[in-house]
């Protein structure tokens, strides 16, 4: 019944929207405001804490662009993908099953699958890290709680996705207020700040190889299905100016959610500059370390466990969304689900060896956003074919100028895998 009440009342609200009922243009977008604040959930992870803590402290304020550049490419990708999603009433992993041959399908099915698992390895060794470290947990301890907690709050989706956006969109609001709170702590100065958003440069080939890193954990590969399948179905219109204005209205949540990703994604590096970098802490690279030297470097108590809450909050919320990427994965390339609580134990599974091999956490994170850096080029360049082909999307195909700034942004991501793939790891 409330499942029925809430998603009802929003889709009511969006059809009088439609009809030209509404006032102020906030009372017009509330209705559609939601998935991109979801799919922004995955930007700030602890694959991002990891990316942005090393790039801060070994880097000081330089690879700020790549953190700015990344967030861009991601607003233009998630608009095309809510796109598809509103366009064709299916998701990104649909329409690829619907339109390449079965042994393609296969074949994008299992990368996204071994994509899936990578993320939620971040998501699950971040939410026990920051257990381990707040409450004294052990590492093994964080990662069942953490499993125990993402499953619980998925339960939630029976009540509606308007409630699954709550919950969500609240995780979010901690982790910016917690950073936002560092940030006033740390008080940086604003002119290395600048230089290094607009003067792009790599100090090392390291740096490039941490450069892929940030792009991974930014750029999100399983979000990309996600957010395609987050509209696809919320509000069911035909005619061409109706779902133009619908369009309009999820442009402008995908450029909220974003923003705000990026900001929180840019105060984290910013930190790690600031703190550890400017204090000549140059080889604070993981997150345990991070946390332990932040209130004596800031002079302040509470800086530490601002630190930990907002790790946790990141790890819980982006291993919920990791999770409802896998069902959209499993269920548009293959037309087949499994049980919520059995896909939760089998994302566990790899943190839980992880754990229990001892391997460093801030080595498998950052390997891990690599990774999902690869897996970027397989979501997008058919998100990008499909959103230019005019058959398909109707009036809500690509202006030429998204066609051509989306394939300068796949060459990039192709480019810099290789270089990463031929120079860093061959």
């Amino acid at each position: 019944m409330i499942h029925a009440m809430s998603d009802q009342t929003v889709r009511v609200q969006a059809q009088r929207v439609l009809s030209g009922h509404g006032t102020s243009l906030v009372r017009r977008f509330l209705p559609f405001m939601g998935p991109a604040m979801i799919a922004a959930v995955a930007y700030i992870d602890p694959g991002n804490f990891a990316t942005n803590i090393e790039a801060g402290s070994r880097y000081g304020y330089t690879l700020l662009w790549v953190v700015l550049w990344a967030n861009l490419m991601a607003m233009l990708i998630q608009t095309m993908s809510a796109r598809l999603g509103l366009a064709t009433g299916k998701n990104l992993a649909e329409v690829i099953r619907d339109r390449y041959p079965r042994p393609v399908v296969w074949l994008f099915w299992v990368q996204a699958e071994l994509i899936a698992i990578a993320t939620d390895l971040a998501e699950f060794l971040g939410a026990a890290l920051a257990f381990n470290l707040l409450f004294g947990m052990s590492m093994l301890e964080g990662a069942l709680l953490t499993g125990a907690i993402t499953y619980a709050v998925l339960h939630m989706q029976r009540y509606g996705f308007r409630t699954m956006e709550m919950i969500i969109g609240a995780m979010i609001l901690a982790v910016s207020a917690g950073f936002l709170l560092e940030i006033l702590l740390g008080k940086p100065p604003a002119e290395p700040i600048i230089k290094g958003l607009l003067l792009p440069s790599f100090p090392d080939s390291y740096s490039i190889f941490l450069a892929a890193g940030i792009l991974g954990a930014t750029v999100m590969p399983h979000v990309i299905y996600l957010h395609s399948a987050l509209s696809q179905n919320r509000i069911k219109v035909t005619a061409d100016s109706d779902r133009s204005r619908i369009m309009k209205y999820y442009r402008m949540d995908v450029i909220i959610g974003m923003a705000l990703a990026g900001l929180i994604n840019m105060a984290m590096l910013v930190l790690a500059a600031t703190v550890f970098f400017n204090n000549g802490e140059t080889t604070i690279a993981s997150i345990e370390e991070s946390y332990k030297l932040l209130s004596p470097l800031m002079g302040h108590d509470a800086a530490s466990m601002i630190f930990g809450l907002t790790l946790l909050f990141a790890g819980l919320s982006s291993s919920i969304v990791g999770t409802m990427s896998g069902q959209v994965v499993m269920q548009g390339f293959v037309n087949f689900t499994i049980p919520l609580w059995l896909r939760r134990l089998i994302t566990m599974a790899p943190a839980i060896v992880v754990i229990l091999m001892g391997l460093p956490e801030q080595q498998v994170l950052v390997v891990s956003q690599v990774v999902l850096s690869f897996g970027i080029p397989f979501a997008l360049v058919p998100l990008l074919l499909f959103t230019a082909n005019r058959q398909l999307m109707g009036n809500l195909v690509n202006h030429r100028w998204v066609n051509i700034a989306g394939g300068i942004v796949a060459t990039i991501i192709i480019a810099l895998n290789l270089y990463v793939l031929v120079f860093e790891l061959m």
